[in-house]
């Protein structure tokens, strides 16, 4: 049975109570800009707490959506906890992650978007909306064609029995590609094991995903991202999460 991706990232992490992603962004979903009347939002995810909610993602996918390892799904997100989430759990699936518009893109049956691009995908067989909550609570006022992302993903199991990979993890690129090109942009930025990685740089692409989100997971490294619409105090940031690089 092929590992997936998934199981590389988890594998590579030392210590699964411990901080693997750290979220910062605006204080309201869908904010473009920081207002100093609204905190911003920090979510803090163990390796376990990703694991979980991973899980729950991977189990929808299989058991309810009915997609095999091979199959392709539309991962149409910002960057967020969330959208990591989704992802991972996508590929602990052995599914093949897409953007909309990739070749085979018209293939996936099942979309994860934001409420405000629902109507970008009017084919989507199982069309599910993603809040960007710092919590994952429901997305108000969805039609009757879509999904929420909390009420879709919770009921289902923490745990997952992943059963392999497809021939494809993220558009044209196999589990291998992904993890030799995800360390290779690891020892270009100089990531190594154990630290923890304070970032504003995009992973909405193939390319950002491979060398922004999974370069320091899948080398033993923390994750703390912040969103740079955010007019956030990075060398606070930096000193209150204890990182050890910071990468813009």
């Amino acid at each position: 049975m092929s590992p997936t991706v998934t199981e590389a990232v988890f594998a590579a992490v030392a210590d699964r109570a411990r901080p693997l992603l750290t979220y910062y962004g605006p204080g309201a979903p869908g904010a473009k800009r920081a207002d100093p009347a609204i905190p911003a939002q920090r979510v803090g995810l163990s390796a376990a707490t990703l694991e979980n909610w991973s899980a729950k993602i991977a189990n929808y996918l299989r058991d309810e959506a009915g997609l095999l390892p091979g199959d392709s799904v539309i991962v149409d997100l910002p960057e967020h906890w969330q959208s990591a989430a989704t992802l991972l759990g996508a590929w602990w699936a052995g599914l093949r992650v897409v953007a909309p518009g990739d070749e085979g893109a018209g293939d996936a049956r099942v979309v994860f978007t934001t409420a405000d691009r629902l109507d970008d995908h009017p084919d989507a067989e199982e069309l599910i909306a993603v809040p960007l909550d710092p919590f994952g609570g429901r997305v108000p006022g969805l039609p009757a064609f879509a999904g929420d992302f909390g009420d879709t993903v919770r009921p289902h199991g923490d745990h997952f029995s992943p059963s392999g990979a497809g021939p494809l993890a993220l558009g044209g690129l196999s589990v291998n590609d992904v993890l030799a090109r995800s360390a290779a942009a690891a020892g270009a930025a100089g990531i190594t094991a154990g630290m923890r990685v304070l970032s504003t740089r995009p992973w909405r692409t193939g390319e950002g995903i491979v060398d922004h989100l999974l370069a320091p997971l899948v080398t033993g490294a923390a994750l703390v991202w912040a969103d740079p619409v955010a007019g956030l105090d990075l060398p606070a940031i930096a000193e209150t999460e204890k990182t050890g690089l910071t990468l813009g």
